[in-house]
């Protein structure tokens, strides 16, 4: 039981990780129907930055402010430069510039920072809470309260505010969004910069646990986007759930069978929602009329 337990606590950390990253893909999915694989690449940006500026003797919240910021910027450059001038593309064009993005991020950090593994301390000590036979950091509780403090915020900005619905109003047609006031190109760059930022905020909660580097985010990207299909792609309540439970079948996975399965669950989750149920738990069944 102790062993499950532990299994379960591991699982929802990590989850959580998988989780702030869907939320990402699902805010720039809403905005604009494009899939956005250098998500994982701001969840690397907003460890590496936070970690480098502590070291050079920023107290560590300002490092964290300073990380998410910087990298917000870097989404907002990300949609100037790269998506906004290919728009009216395919999407699949549009997907592959992200991913284009994405190694061009990923050789600019190995260049700027270095191939190093690095790790933050954590917030609130390494002492570990013991519960029932099992452990939980209390990094874990930082990882997991900022996922649900994120998801919250989300929904209700989605759902709550003008700004979100005009998110949503963009993403459902752009050309009505504009004809009834709304500023679509400022719709894109409020997505992409609220998108990095939460990635960031993901890379500055789980380096002190899991170490960060300046390739982690193509894993990270990976596990993400399972998790939003999981969930449903486009649905905030659909990416934590499906973040929460890639992360909980991982760890199961990994303690009862083997740790040499565990990169694989992403992929088969990846598979059986294509196959099975393409909406995902969440999301809406559409019908499309040719």
């Amino acid at each position: 039981m102790d062993a499950l337990l532990q299994f379960v606590f591991s699982g929802l950390t990590v989850g959580a990780v998988y989780a702030l990253v869907a939320l990402g893909f699902t805010i720039i999915y809403n905005a604009s129907d494009v899939v956005n694989f250098a998500q994982g690449e701001f969840v690397m940006l907003g460890g590496m930055i936070t970690v480098f500026t502590y070291n050079a003797g920023l107290p560590l919240p300002l490092a964290a402010a300073l990380a998410i910021l910087i990298t917000a910027a870097a989404g907002v450059a990300l949609n100037k430069l790269a998506i906004e001038p290919a728009r009216g593309a395919p999407v699949v064009s549009l997907i592959i510039i992200t991913i284009g993005a994405s190694i061009l991020i990923r050789g600019a950090a190995q260049l700027i920072f270095d191939k190093q593994l690095h790790r933050l301390p954590a917030f609130s000590g390494d002492d570990p809470i013991h519960v029932m036979g099992a452990t939980l950091l209390p990094q874990s509780l930082w990882v997991i309260g900022g996922a649900l403090v994120v998801f919250v915020g989300l929904w209700l900005f989605f759902t709550r505010t003008l700004t979100g619905k005009a998110v949503l109003a963009t993403a459902n047609n752009r050309v009505a969004a504009q004809l009834v006031g709304i500023n679509t190109g400022w719709v894109m760059t409020l997505s992409f910069a609220l998108s990095a930022a939460i990635g960031a905020l993901a890379g500055v909660l789980v380096t002190p646990i899991t170490l960060v580097s300046y390739d982690v985010g193509v894993g990270l990207a990976l596990k993400g986007f399972a998790a939003a299909m999981l969930g449903g792609m486009g649905n905030p309540k659909g990416a934590l759930v499906g973040g929460l439970l890639l992360g909980l079948l991982e760890a199961l996975c990994a303690g009862y069978l083997s740790s040499q399965y565990k990169e694989a669950v992403a992929f088969v989750v990846i598979l059986a929602v294509l196959f099975v149920m393409p909406q995902g738990l969440f999301g809406a069944k559409s019908t499309e009329r040719v």
